[in-house]
């Protein structure tokens, strides 16, 4: 009986006082999550220059799904941006890529980016979210009909179309769902 006032005792303590862990962007806004909320995998995109610029073309990634050498890359070379020109004007591409280099993988705490980060070596610069071991590894058991051959998914890139949660950040497996297929489950 002692061990279960205990319990409840330590329970309550903890709801009441909502054990904080916060969380910055770019903004300097902070984002609190309660011992009891759960987080996001990755930092959701908190720059609306880098939304609207890049989410014309796809889907905004947020930053923590690349380590700081692959968007410093991808952000130099926005002449033929996969085949695409999408070049900026300085301060827009100079502000951009200050936000992806200040939020990339290698510089988040939150668990998705750490075991995107943990996938990686050192020396190695991948250049789409598609080429990370991490990525792969999540995905190899979704066969090409499901996404490369679904008119409305089209390719392993467009992550929101399956991940009903990335634009928040969450891309957990409890949220997927494949246009013309429904509910994933591996």
């Amino acid at each position: 009986m002692k061990y279960f006032i205990l319990i409840i005792i330590v329970f309550v303590s903890l709801t009441v006082l909502s054990v904080k862990v916060t969380l910055g962007d770019d903004d300097h806004e902070h984002h609190r999550y309660s011992v009891f909320e759960r987080q996001p995998g990755v930092a959701p995109v908190k720059n609306h220059l880098y939304e609207q610029e890049c989410s014309s073309c796809h889907f905004a990634y947020p930053p923590g799904l690349l380590p700081a050498q692959s968007w410093q890359a991808i952000m130099t070379g926005l002449d033929d941006h996969f085949g695409e020109n999408a070049e900026l004007a300085e301060t827009d591409r100079s502000a951009i890529q200050g936000y992806l280099l200040g939020n990339s993988a290698d510089k988040s705490e939150l668990r998705r980016s750490q075991k995107i980060m943990r996938s990686v070596t050192e020396s190695a610069v991948p250049l789409r979210i598609t080429e990370l071991p991490y990525f792969k590894r999540e995905h190899h058991e979704i066969p090409a009909r499901l996404v490369k051959d679904n008119p409305e998914v089209g390719s392993f890139s467009q992550c929101d179309r399956c991940h009903q949660e990335a634009k928040n950040g969450y891309f957990s497996e409890n949220k997927i769902s494949i246009p013309g297929y429904g509910r994933w489950d591996d």
